[in-house]
Parts: C-alpha cells; sequence; structure tokens
C-alpha cells in the first residue's frame, strides 16, 4: 500500500484520546440532562441558500452533492457549520409536536471550511444546549445557559473557564447613536479585534461600516470596556452616548452579570468586544477563555436569536450556548494535559494456560462481565510473565490466574485469593480515569 498522508483538519484521536473524549461527552451529558434538556439529533445537511444568508460563511460551507450530479444552485445542499441553525429550522418544522418553551441538548458533528491549525478543524464536535419559545423569551434563560456551562465543565480536570458576556442591542445601539452608517457591518469589524488589532479594525469599520475616524475611535473606546461586575454600566455612560437601544443592552447585561455573580462568582465577565460573527444574534452573547489557552480564542460561544426561527407570523426566539469539544480538547491533546490512566477500558485480563482451558478462562470474564467489570480473555496461551506484559502495556491493572483461583494487582504485585461472582476492584480501577497534568505530578509523588 502507498504511503497515507493525513487529511488536515479531520482529527482522528488515538485510543486513549477516545476515552477521555467519551468522559468529557458524559460529563457534559448529563449536566445538560440535569438541567432538564432533551437529546436531539438532526440531519448534517441544510439547503445551501438557508446556510448561506447567515452572516460570513460563504467560504466555511462544504458543499455537498453526487460526483455524477451536474452543479445546480436552485437545490444544493450543504453540510451544517453549526448546530443552530438546523436546530431553528428543526423547530419551525416540528413547532406543532414541541412543547413550549423547549429545551434541547445537542452533541454532533459540524463542517467548517477554515484554514486547519491548533484548536481549529474542519471536521468536529460541539456540545449545544438551547431554549426557544413560542412569540417571547424571557431574559432569565440568556443568564442560566451559561451558569449550565460552567457547571458543566468545572466538573472537569481542566483549567478554569472565564465567559466573556456582551449583548448586542449595547454595542447596536451606541453604533446608532454616534451616527455609524452601517451598524451591522460594525459588529462585524469589532468581531476581528482580537484576531487583527485595533488599527486594523479601525480601518475596516471606516470602509465597511461608512464609519468616520472619530467614530471609530469611539466604537473602539467602547470595545475596551470590561467589568466582573456591573461597573460596566457606569464606563459605558461615562462615554456620553444616548440611544434607547443602547439603554436596553447595558440593562438586559446587568441582569446577567448580576445573575451570574450570584450563583456562581468569578464565572462571568462583562466585556463589550465580544460580538460574534454570525448575523443572526440578536441579544446577550457569549465566548469562553480556558486559563492558559487564551491565545487560542474561545473555546464555548453562543448568544440570542430573536429571528432565526420563524415562519409567517410564527416566531420562536431562542438562545444558545455551544462547547466546542473537537476544538477544548485538541489544545489539552496537544500540550499533554489531559490523558486517561490507560488506553482500554478492560480492567481485568482474564490469563490462559492453554487452548483446552479457555472455556474455564471464558467463564471467569463472563461472572466479572455479569457484575460490570470489564473484563476480557488473553488472546492466546503465553507465558504467564509475557501476558503480564500484554496487559501493563496497555495499561490493564488487573491479571486473572483460573488455575489457582487468584488475581494479581500488576502494579503492586499483590496477589489474593478471589471469586470472580464477588470480587470487585476498587472504583478507582473499574474504568478509565482521566487525568489532569496536575493529577499526573500528585500520582508520581
Amino acid at each position: 500500500m502507498s504511503k497515507i498522508n493525513p487529511i488536515s483538519g479531520f482529527p482522528e484521536w488515538l485510543p486513549g484520546q477516545r476515552l477521555v473524549e467519551q468522559y468529557v461527552l458524559d460529563r457534559i451529558r448529563r449536566t445538560f440532562e440535569l438541567y432538564g434538556f432533551t437529546p436531539l439529533e438532526t440531519r448534517a445537511v441544510e439547503p445551501l441558500d438557508q446556510l448561506l444568508s447567515k452572516g460570513e460563511t460563504a467560504k466555511e460551507v462544504y458543499l455537498l452533492r453526487r460526483l455524477q450530479d451536474p452543479a445546480s444552485e436552485g437545490d444544493a445542499l450543504g453540510l451544517h457549520f453549526d448546530l443552530t441553525v438546523p436546530f431553528a429550522r428543526y423547530v419551525v418544522e416540528n413547532a406543532g409536536k414541541l412543547h413550549f418553551p423547549f429545551r434541547r441538548y445537542q452533541i454532533q458533528k459540524a463542517w467548517r471550511g477554515e484554514r486547519p491549525q491548533e484548536g481549529r478543524y474542519r471536521e468536529f464536535t460541539q456540545a449545544d444546549i438551547d431554549v426557544v419559545d413560542r412569540d417571547t423569551l424571557p431574559l432569565h434563560y440568556e443568564a442560566e445557559l451559561p451558569l449550565v456551562v460552567g457547571d458543566a465543565l468545572g466538573g472537569l480536570p481542566i483549567p478554569p473557564i472565564r465567559i466573556q458576556v456582551n449583548n448586542r442591542k449595547l454595542c447596536e445601539g451606541f453604533y446608532r447613536g454616534i451616527g455609524v452608517g452601517d451598524p451591522e457591518a460594525a459588529l462585524r469589524a469589532i468581531d476581528k479585534l482580537d484576531k487583527i488589532g485595533p488599527d486594523a479594525v479601525a480601518a475596516l469599520l471606516v470602509e465597511t461600516a461608512a464609519a468616520t475616524e472619530a467614530q471609530a475611535k469611539a466604537c473602539l473606546a467602547l470595545a475596551e470596556i470590561s467589568s466582573t461586575d456591573t461597573s460596566f454600566a457606569d464606563a459605558v455612560a461615562g462615554l456620553g452616548v444616548r440611544d434607547p437601544l443602547l439603554d436596553e443592552g447595558v440593562a438586559e447585561l446587568v441582569r446577567v452579570i448580576e445573575t451570574g455573580n450570584e450563583q456562581a462568582p468569578g464565572l462571568l465577565v462583562a466585556d463589550l468586544r465580544i460580538a460574534r460573527g454570525l448575523d443572526y444574534y440578536t441579544g446577550t452573547v457569549y465566548e469562553t477563555q480556558l486559563a492558559g489557552y487564551e491565545r487560542f480564542g474561545s473555546i464555548c460561544s453562543g448568544g440570542r436569536y430573536d429571528n432565526l426561527a420563524s415562519s409567517g407570523t410564527d416566531q420562536f426566539p431562542g438562545v444558545g450556548i455551544s462547547i466546542g469539544v473537537t476544538r477544548l480538547l485538541g489544545l489539552l491533546f496537544g500540550a499533554g494535559a489531559l490523558t486517561a490512566s490507560r488506553s482500554v477500558p478492560t480492567a481485568v485480563l482474564v490469563a490462559l494456560a492453554d487452548e483446552e482451558s479457555r472455556p474455564v478462562s471464558d467463564r471467569v470474564a463472563a461472572a466479572l462481565r455479569a457484575r460490570g467489570i470489564p473484563t476480557e480473555v488473553a488472546p492466546s496461551p503465553a507465558k504467564y510473565g509475557k501476558q503480564i506484559r500484554n496487559a501493563s502495556r496497555r495499561g490493564v491493572p488487573y491479571v486473572w490466574f483460573p488455575e489457582s483461583g487468584e488475581v494479581k494487582d500488576i502494579r503492586s504485585g499483590d496477589q489474593v485469593p478471589a471469586d470472580p461472582s464477588s470480587w470487585t476492584p476498587p472504583a478507582a480501577d473499574l474504568t478509565p480515569q482521566v487525568l489532569s497534568t496536575a493529577d499526573r505530578m500528585t500520582d508520581a509523588e
């Protein structure tokens, strides 16, 4: 076979990394369900015109068609680049069958034609939660969602997170108040602040948002405001701009930050440079920094959308937030900061004396599995030392010897009589443990 070259941007984890991913997904899933979110999965494709109407996405969408089919714009399909657009479509199509407010979670792959780099992939898994309602959606959901994410990620052995919150009404009202010609273009320009810097953003505001140099300077001054409490409101007022939409956005952001500080002190920060580049956001928006990995950008984002899910006179406003699971894990794997205690689920390897005794070993394994202990039988009747080394290389902690009715902890060397109908390993050995760098250092000591 000729040499196979990997395709960049489409990650394939090693077995131990996949076990870590499964652990993380299980933790996220359990947390979402604790808060009453119900699972959902949508199709992988959406009509291309729908995908291209949601902001600056044209260069990122993968087109889907059969090789023999002629190109056709009218019925073209694209792979979804996030889970919010397909979810909004799903709500509209199934509104008569859903109970509102509808709380859903969705853990699924998405695809974007981005330039692959550390923490950015073309195929990736996202874990989303959204709440949608009919006609109106109370503000308290905008405060609740980041708290759910804080709970989900806070229970993992990863660095702490900080969720940055802003409100697009605040920004758009400010831009209108100072007379910027195209407030939406201004939002898209400010969204690039961390990528291209203030000077380039100022030029972009003049070029794309019909802003004067003075207006561009004012936009950048607003983006510099940040606080862990509600003092940001005084800083905004100090800029001397008046607009009803601005006042509404400030009031909403104050309520979100107050709720966050009451229930999870230190988790939220008001950061007025957060804009989110997708056009469908209309209110609160979120981005999330992972401590020590801030230079790689947000690992969890989302916001309020009032007009994304609509059909005729029916409106289904919503708010959602999405954890970039592949992005998060890719950064931690790349830094060697997260690993599994072993690369296989197996807790016990049942030794095999010879092929004639395989039925005996199989019965021991079956008895252990019946009690929830992950077990496998040795693949061949090699010398016991070789079977033990095989288990050790894969991190399997115990080897069972049917002939003597004993089980051996191959890490300590302790070997004791045991009955497969009653013996149970310690809880920490039953399944692979997910360890951070700090955990491994502690274990080594």
